[in-house]
């Protein structure tokens, strides 16, 4: 099924049946940030290119509504695991609405969070896949599909704030889960940890508040298919982030 034309109400910015809303003030907040991105018009060039796709589309969803705007945060209000990747993919939570939705690195995540206790479920098809996250959320650094996976530093900055305040409002978190690089420098960034720690595939640094960095190479194809990510190594991350979580 394809996604609602527009946001309403549920955490992850339309369907109040896709997360359960255990805390009512915390998850009406998580969606009153969620209508402010999916509104958000601060970069031209990213609103350009995101519908743009979803005027073209791509022959295999040609009978898709693409959502074709910003990309709401997922998932529990009560979340103690906070996931942060780059940006929605151009045919991926571009087109269904929801991050890591409808693409190959979603079924990695979204795989990996199940194994780990935080999914109900490994796939990830539509925003009406009967998916559920318990314990975990999950945000991108930049929350329109960038041209070519490469948001400018501009861009960045424009979109960083709403990260700054998704993780303000998930005040249960304790362990961020950072998916490449550009996540683990955006994050250090917003923390303003000098000199940025160093970035590596099961890498932990310490974040101001109690908070817990752990990074995990992404879950895109070019890893995935060369094996430099594994299954193995992605659930790794997941279980060490539990362990950390479940200290508290």
């Amino acid at each position: 099924m394809q996604p609602d034309a527009v946001a309403g109400d549920g955490v992850d910015g339309r369907h109040s049946r896709v997360v359960p809303l255990h805390n009512a003030v915390t998850a009406e907040a998580l969606n009153a940030l969620n209508r402010e991105i999916v509104e958000c018009r601060a970069c031209p060039r990213l609103v350009a290119w995101c519908e743009e796709v979803a005027r073209e589309k791509r022959a295999a969803y040609r009978e898709w509504n693409y959502w074709g705007r910003p990309v709401p945060g997922f998932g529990d209000p009560h979340a103690k695991v906070y996931v942060v990747g780059l940006a929605p993919a151009a045919h991926g939570g571009n087109r269904t609405g929801r991050v890591f939705t409808g693409d190959r690195s979603g079924d990695w995540v979204y795989g990996a969070l199940c194994r780990a206790g935080y999914a109900n479920q490994e796939t990830s098809i539509d925003v009406d896949d009967g998916l559920l996250l318990t314990g975990a959320y999950i945000g991108a650094i930049v929350r329109c599909a960038p041209p070519d996976n490469r948001p400018t530093r501009e861009e960045r900055a424009a979109c960083l704030p709403y990260t700054e305040r998704e993780l303000g409002l998930l005040g249960g978190a304790r362990v961020v889960v950072a998916l490449g690089a550009y996540a683990h420098d955006a994050v250090s960034d917003l923390f303003g940890l000098r000199p940025r720690p160093k970035f590596g595939h099961m890498a932990e640094a310490k974040l101001p508040e109690g908070l817990t960095l752990l990074d995990s190479y992404h879950p895109s194809q070019r890893n995935t298919f060369t094996g430099r990510l594994t299954q193995e190594m992605f659930d790794a991350v997941f279980a060490r982030a539990r362990e950390i979580a479940d200290s508290f």
